[in-house]
């Protein structure tokens, strides 16, 4: 598979560039395929220390992953909608969404592959089938699955053009000074903690519009609408204004005396058209326990 960047920002290293580019590369990952000689611009090799030029246009050819035999486990799901296309899940908390290094199992993809039978798209490959989007492990909330090609063609069409809502509810630290907001901030890979998003000149385009739905002593109950789908977009997007979201291990504050365990982060509504009836639908998931118990928290605290 080949991606293309055209640069902009001319005098910086490729491999650092690429890597900003390309948040699912870190930087040695990007390095390593220099060695190997799938990085070129104007079809000639580069080297890791190469600086961009204005209108360079770099060519990025990545190997086909290698494949991993995946096991159907027997998961409970907690399905919203089901029909012959698509399905609609509440993921839990804590449950990663496809298996990766770390988590072989015991993931969402396992859970649907026990479920649906043979009975999801192959377009994203074996170890993610069905997988049109993701949310983070300790992000709970709606996911739409597709069954079969042509419903997860349409589907991620939907998301790349934005006409797929997507609602999220979170509590975070502080008041932001607005009542309703929006983050229009670019994403990338951070700069020096790899396993980090960061907001970075020249990163990918992010939005992040907000509304403070309660405001505590302290903390905030906010709601969300996406523009974009970046990786860790909303938390990291609350952490560059100053309001990191509550229990957040990366990017709030190291010591929390909640003790959450993850961020307390659920995505709560999806508004998608059907890609098959053209009907246009909408989905709710209600706050998980964890959630409501700290609103009720902090809602006995401000009297």
């Amino acid at each position: 598979m080949k991606q293309q960047i055209v640069v902009t920002d001319a005098g910086k290293r490729l491999d650092k560039l690429i890597s900003e580019q390309l948040p699912e590369l870190t930087r040695s990952a990007v390095q390593h395929l220099m060695q190997d000689g799938c990085v070129t611009i104007s079809g000639k090799p580069v080297k890791k220390n190469t600086k961009a030029a204005a209108g360079d246009v770099i060519t990025v050819e990545l190997p086909e992953p290698k494949e991993v035999a995946i096991e159907p486990e027997n998961i409970p799901l907690d399905i919203v909608y089901e029909d012959a296309d698509i399905i609609v899940v509440n993921k839990p908390k804590g449950m990663v969404v496809h298996p990766a290094p770390g988590n072989w199992s015991g993931t969402l993809v396992n859970a649907l592959m026990y479920h649906c039978g043979d009975s999801l798209s192959g377009i994203n490959g074996e170890i993610r089938p069905g997988i049109v989007h993701r949310i983070d492990k300790d992000t709970s909330g709606l996911l739409v699955v597709a069954k079969n090609d042509r419903a997860h063609q349409s589907l991620a069409e939907q998301i790349k053009v934005h006409c797929a809502g997507r609602r999220y509810y979170a509590v975070v630290y502080g008041t932001p000074k607005e009542q309703k907001g929006t983050v229009n901030a670019p994403i990338a890979r951070h700069p020096v903690d790899r396993k980090k998003m960061a907001v970075v000149a020249g990163g990918r385009e992010a939005i992040t519009h907000y509304e403070v739905l309660e405001h505590y002593s302290g903390y905030s109950y906010l709601t969300f609408l996406l523009e974009t789908g970046r990786t860790h977009q909303i938390r990291v997007h609350m952490a560059h204004i100053g309001h990191p979201i509550l229990g957040d291990p990366l990017y709030g504050p190291s010591k929390d005396k909640w003790k959450l365990q993850g961020q307390c982060l659920h995505a709560g509504e999806l508004s998608l058209t059907h890609p098959v009836t053209g009907e246009r639908m909408t989905f709710q998931a209600p706050l998980p326990a964890y959630f409501t118990t700290v609103l009720q928290k902090l809602r006995s605290q401000n009297g």
